[in-house]
C-alpha cells in the first residue's frame, strides 16, 4: 500500500477477551480506531480479528542436526507466519537469525540466545555444553546476545542413572539466574522431570518449558512465585514414541517418560486451576514441524483449560507477558482475521482468512 493507503478491518475486533470493537483502520502500518480523513486506496478485510498469535516456545534456525542455513530458517518463519504466528519467543537456537529483523514479511522474534546445557546432557550440536563453574559466564554471554531471555537445560537423561536427572547444582543456578536478572534478562529452563523444579523456582527462575514433572506438591510454589509454564503439549505427544526407543537400554527412563505423558493433561489443568500462568508454545524446530500453534491451543483445551484462556495464552495474555502490544491504538498492525469467533471454537485458528503483518496483507 502507498503511504496514504488504508487497510480497513471490520466485523469483530477482539481487542481483549471481553473487549470487542466493530472496526479498525491501519495507517502507516499502525492501528487506528478513528476513521482517517482523506484516506484513499482503501482495502477492506472482514471477519474476526485477533492480535497476531504468539508461539512462546519455538526454534527458528534449528533443525534435527543443529543449526540450519538461512533458506531453511526463512521457510520455518514463513510457515509460522502462514499459521498466524506473528510473534515468536525463540527458546534457544544456535543460528544467528538477526537478519530476520530486517525482513518486513517475517514474524517478530524475541530470542533467548543459545541453549545452555551440561556436558553431554543434551541433543548434540544444539547447545553450549558446559560445567557448573562456567554457568554464570555463559548466562552472561547469552543474556547479552538475546532479547531479554536466557534458556537453560534444567534436566536430561543421566546415562549412568538411566533416568532423567537435574543438570545443575542449586548454588550454580541461583548465581546464574541472579546475574541474568541483574542484566535485565529473564530465565527459562527445559524441564521434563520433577527433580530440578524446586531448586530452579526457589532460585528465582521466571518460566519452565514443558513442565511435565509439575506435581501437586510443587504447584503452590509455582503459583506463589508467579512462575509461568509453556507446556508444549504437541511435543509431549511424542513421549510414547521416544520411550519405545529407550525400552531396551534405558527402561527406567522409558517408564518415567510414559508416566509424564499419561498425566500431561492433569498436570496442565492443575497448573491453570491454581493460577499458574500458562502460555502456548509448540517446540517447533529440531524434530517438530513449524506452524502448529493452532494444534497447541486445541491441546490446551483438551487438557481442560477454558477456550478463552487457551486463546489468551497465544494472544492477549501471551503478548502482555512478553511485553509486546496487541490491538491497541497506535500499535503495529500485526493481526490475524478469521471466518468465525475463535472464542467459541479454537479450531478456527487452523484456518486464518487473512494475515496482516506490519500493516501489510501477507500471501
Amino acid at each position: 500500500m502507498s503511504d496514504h493507503a488504508v487497510l480497513h478491518v471490520k466485523g469483530r475486533i477482539l481487542v481483549g477477551p471481553d473487549e470487542v470493537r466493530d472496526e479498525l483502520w491501519v495507517v502507516g502500518g499502525r492501528i487506528c480506531y478513528d476513521r482517517p480523513a482523506g484516506a484513499r486506496d482503501l482495502t477492506t478485510v472482514t471477519g474476526w480479528a485477533l492480535p497476531g498469535l504468539v508461539d512462546a516456545h519455538c526454534h527458528v534456525g534449528l533443525g534435527t542436526q543443529g543449526p540450519v542455513d538461512a533458506d531453511a530458517a526463512e521457510k520455518q518463519a514463513l510457515t509460522d507466519r502462514e499459521a498466524g504466528t506473528l510473534l515468536v519467543r525463540d527458546a534457544g537456537s544456535p543460528s544467528d537469525t538477526r537478519w530476520i529483523d530486517d525482513r518486513e514479511d517475517l514474524p517478530r522474534i524475541i530470542r533467548a540466545g543459545r541453549h545452555i546445557a551440561r556436558t553431554r546432557r543434551y541433543i548434540r550440536d544444539f547447545a553450549h555444553e558446559i560445567e557448573p563453574e562456567e554457568l554464570v559466564a555463559h548466562v552472561t554471554q547469552e543474556a547479552r546476545r538475546g532479547d531479554g531471555w536466557v534458556k537453560l537445560v534444567g534436566d536430561w537423561i543421566d546415562r549412568d542413572l538411566g533416568d532423567l536427572a537435574a543438570c545443575w547444582p542449586r548454588e550454580a543456578v541461583a548465581a546464574a539466574i541472579a546475574e541474568a536478572h541483574r542484566l535485565g534478562a529473564r530465565v527459562t529452563a527445559h524441564c521434563f522431570a520433577e527433580s530440578s523444579l524446586r531448586d530452579l523456582v526457589e532460585a528465582g527462575i521466571d518460566c519452565i518449558e514443558h513442565a511435565t514433572g509439575l506435581t501437586e506438591e510443587l504447584i503452590p510454589l509455582f503459583a506463589e512465585r508467579g512462575v509461568a509454564i509453556v507446556p508444549t503439549l504437541v511435543n509431549i505427544a511424542t513421549f510414547p514414541q521416544l520411550a519405545a526407543g529407550g525400552d531396551t537400554r534405558y527402561p527406567r527412563w522409558s517408564a518415567h517418560m510414559r508416566r509424564l505423558y499419561e498425566r500431561r493433561y492433569d498436570t496442565v489443568r492443575g497448573a491453570h486451576d491454581a493460577g499458574i500462568p500458562v502460555y502456548v508454545g509448540t517446540d517447533a524446530g529440531g524434530s517438530l514441524a513449524h506452524g502448529l500453534v493452532a494444534a497447541e491451543v486445541a491441546e490446551l483445551v483438551a487438557a481442560g483449560i477454558p477456550p478463552v484462556d487457551a486463546l489468551s495464552a497465544t494472544s492477549w495474555g501471551a503478548r502482555a507477558w512478553l511485553g509486546r502490544p496487541g490491538l491497541a491504538e497506535g500499535a503495529p498492525a500485526d493481526l490475524v482475521v478469521y471466518e468465525a469467533d475463535p472464542r467459541a471454537d479454537v479450531r478456527v485458528l487452523a484456518a486464518p482468512r487473512r494475515v496482516v503483518l506490519r500493516g501489510q496483507i501477507m500471501g
